[in-house]
């Protein structure tokens, strides 16, 4: 699962390391990013295989709202969606094909039972770096014609380090891979399915994190810092 996660680089790191276009979009650093919230995320650029074009970057609201829904309160139960079945479910597989997004990120946060009480904990990089989860991305029009963007982030079996403490984890997309995912041209599910896979184990770390990242109002730099002993 992928409940709370962190993007705290500048958003010139994000244009470098993404190769987003480099007009001004809304953005700022979140140490403590939740479910309903407006959060940054990675549209890919027109253009096909041999010249896309720069990647874009804009704000999707967590919890995904489907275009056919008949509401917008779907967004609370479809802030996840299953990698392995996205290909089967109608609500994903149109999205899978035509709507893909990364979300930006340099950490996520799960809590890890010790004893009787539950400890967040933050995975990272071993390096520290930045890194794109996976995600579908819908449109869905009220009756007055105002449009809601949302998005849902793809989940996966977790690796060895992230089954310590969940069963699942994001799809973190290996560099080799974020320019095949928002290829808009592509949109066959055997080239797309391979790389929805566990990160590797080796290649990240974790730490324990203040209790406070627990509230969904808390987004100060703090989260982000190794429980003292």
């Amino acid at each position: 699962m992928c409940g709370r996660y962190t993007i705290t680089v500048s958003f010139e790191e994000l244009v470098l390391y993404f190769r987003l276009d480099r007009r001004p979009a809304p953005y700022q650093p979140r140490y403590n990013a939740a479910p309903g919230q407006w959060i940054p995320a990675i549209i890919g650029g027109a253009g096909g295989r041999e010249e896309p074009e720069a990647n874009r970057l804009g704000e999707l609201r967590w919890g995904l709202v489907p275009s056919w829904a008949q509401d917008d309160k779907s967004g609370a139960r479809m802030m996840n969606a299953r990698a392995e079945s996205a290909a089967e479910k109608p609500t994903f597989r149109t999205l899978l094909k035509r709507k893909r997004c990364l979300i930006p990120a340099d950490g996520f946060y799960e809590w890890k039972r010790i004893g009787s009480q539950k400890q967040p904990v933050r995975f990272v990089l071993a390096d520290g770096g930045l890194f794109g989860m996976a995600a579908l991305y819908d449109t869905w029009v009220a009756g007055d014609g105002t449009k809601l963007h949302t998005c849902t982030i793809l989940t996966t079996a977790a690796n060895d380090l992230v089954a310590e403490v969940h069963e699942r984890m994001p799809v973190i997309l290996p560099r080799e891979h974020e320019s095949l995912w928002l290829n808009r041209t592509v949109q066959d599910e055997r080239e797309l399915l391979p790389v929805l896979q566990p990160y590797p184990a080796e290649r990240m770390r974790y730490y324990e994190v203040d209790p406070k990242v627990g509230r969904v109002s808390y987004n100060e730099p703090d989260c982000i810092e190794p429980l003292a002993l």
